[in-house]
C-alpha cells in the first residue's frame, strides 16, 4: 500500500487549457517548464497535445530533450537564454531558442533553423530591450525570426503596466524589417484579465495546473494537484507535553497525534509548522509542531482517526478543499514555489478520467 503520493488530474488540466484557449481565441503554447510546475512535464505535454497546441515551452535544453525522447513532435521553445556552446545540443534535439543577444543570434543563424526574438519591455530579465531593436534591423533582415515575444511582469495586477509594455512591444515589432509570422505575449493571468488575444499564441503556465492568477477572473481553473498520505502512527500526548523539534507545540490537555510520512523533503514546507491544516474524512486537522524532513504530525483529537486512514494535505476531500493558493499562503510562499517544490520522492498518480478522446 502506497504511504503517500501526489495525485494529478490530467483531465482537469486539459479542461483548464481548453478554457484558456477558448477565451484567448488563439492556439496554446503551454508552459511545461520545471517539470510542468512540479507535476510531470512529459505526462502533461502528452495530455495537452490533445488540445492541438502550437507547441510547448520549456526553460532548458534538458527539459526539451526529455519531451523529444518522450515522443513530443510539436515545436518546443527554450525560453531561457542560451549560450553559444549549447547550440549543437538544441539543434540535435530540434529545439527552438528564444534569443536576444546579437552574437548568439548570428551564431544560431548559421544552423538555418527557426528562432524567436525575445524582447524585454520591462521585465529586466532576458531579451533585447525594446528600444534597441531598431539598431539591429540589418541583423534581423539577414536572420528573420519565426516569432517575436515579450513577457508581462505584472499581468496579475490591474494597473497600467501591461499597456505600457504592449506599447513598447508594438514599437519593437514595427522596428523589425517585417512582422514575424508568430507574435506572443500573454501568460495565463493576462488572458484571464483581457481577451480575446491580439496576438498569434498565448502561453498559459500555472493556470493549467489549477492556480488562478488572481481572484475574480473571467475564468477559474479546476484544481489539478493533490497530496495524500496515510496515517502511519498514532499516539496520545498528555497535558503540557511537546511534539516535534524545538518543542514549539505544547499540548493543552490530552491530545491524539497522528504522524504522516510527508515532510519538507517532499515539498510540504517547514513554514507550515503549527500553521497548516489538512483534511481527514472532510474534517480540518491542524499541523502540530515543526514539519520535519520526512514526517508531519497532526492533532486528530476530535476525529476517529485510525492507522492507515487517508489524510489530504492538498486538494479535495468530501466537501472541503485546500487549494495550492491556500497552502502557499499558510507557508508564506508563492503558489509557484509550492508546486515546483514537490519532490519526486513522492510517487505521482495520474487520474485520466475526462481526458479528451485523442489523449486517452
Amino acid at each position: 500500500m502506497t504511504r503517500a503520493w501526489v495525485e494529478i488530474d490530467l483531465g482537469a488540466m486539459c479542461r483548464n487549457g481548453a478554457a484558456v484557449a477558448a477565451r484567448a481565441g488563439v492556439p496554446l503554447l503551454p508552459m511545461v517548464k520545471a517539470d510542468a510546475y512540479g507535476l510531470g512535464a512529459l505526462r502533461a505535454a502528452l495530455a495537452l497535445d490533445a488540445l492541438d497546441p502550437w507547441g510547448f515551452g520549456v526553460a532548458t535544453v534538458t527539459e526539451g530533450d526529455e519531451l523529444r525522447r518522450g515522443g513530443i513532435t510539436r515545436p518546443i521553445i527554450v525560453f531561457t537564454p542560451i549560450l553559444r556552446n549549447e547550440i549543437d545540443a538544441l539543434r540535435r534535439a530540434d529545439l527552438t531558442p528564444a534569443l536576444g543577444d546579437p552574437a548568439v543570434i548570428e551564431s544560431w543563424t548559421r544552423t538555418g533553423r527557426p528562432w524567436h526574438l525575445q524582447v524585454d519591455t520591462g521585465m529586466g530579465r532576458a531579451g533585447m530591450r525594446w528600444d534597441q531593436v531598431a539598431e539591429y534591423r540589418e541583423l534581423f533582415a539577414r536572420s528573420r525570426p519565426e516569432g517575436v515575444f515579450t513577457h508581462f511582469h505584472s499581468a496579475e495586477l490591474d494597473d497600467a503596466s501591461r499597456d505600457e509594455q504592449e506599447a513598447r512591444f508594438d514599437a519593437a515589432i514595427a522596428a523589425l524589417p517585417e512582422r514575424p509570422p508568430l507574435v506572443h505575449a500573454e501568460n495565463g493571468p493576462a488572458v484571464e484579465r483581457r481577451a480575446p488575444s491580439r496576438w498569434s499564441l498565448c502561453r498559459p503556465g500555472i493556470f493549467l495546473y489549477g492556480v488562478p492568477g488572481f481572484d475574480g477572473g473571467a475564468i477559474t481553473p479546476e484544481p489539478v494537484a493533490a497530496i495524500r498520505a496515510r496515517i502511519v502512527e498514532l499516539r496520545t500526548v498528555e497535558d503540557g507535553e511537546t511534539v516535534s523539534y524545538d518543542a514549539t507545540w505544547r499540548a493543552e490537555g490530552r491530545r491524539r497525534i497522528a504522524t504522516v510520512p510527508v515532510g519538507y523533503a517532499d515539498g510540504y514546507r517547514r513554514g507550515l509548522s503549527s500553521r497548516g491544516t489538512a483534511l481527514l474524512s472532510g474534517a480540518r486537522i491542524p499541523v502540530a509542531g515543526r514539519v520535519t524532513m520526512d514526517m508531519t504530525m497532526f492533532d486528530v483529537t476530535d476525529t476517529d482517526a485510525a492507522l492507515g486512514d487517508l489524510v489530504t494535505l492538498l486538494g479535495q476531500d468530501r466537501d472541503d478543499l485546500i487549494t495550492v493558493g491556500d497552502l502557499a499562503a499558510a507557508a508564506e510562499l508563492s503558489p509557484y514555489e509550492l508546486l515546483t517544490g514537490l519532490r519526486l520522492r513522492l510517487p505521482r498518480r495520474y487520474r485520466t478520467g475526462g481526458l479528451p478522446e485523442s489523449a486517452t
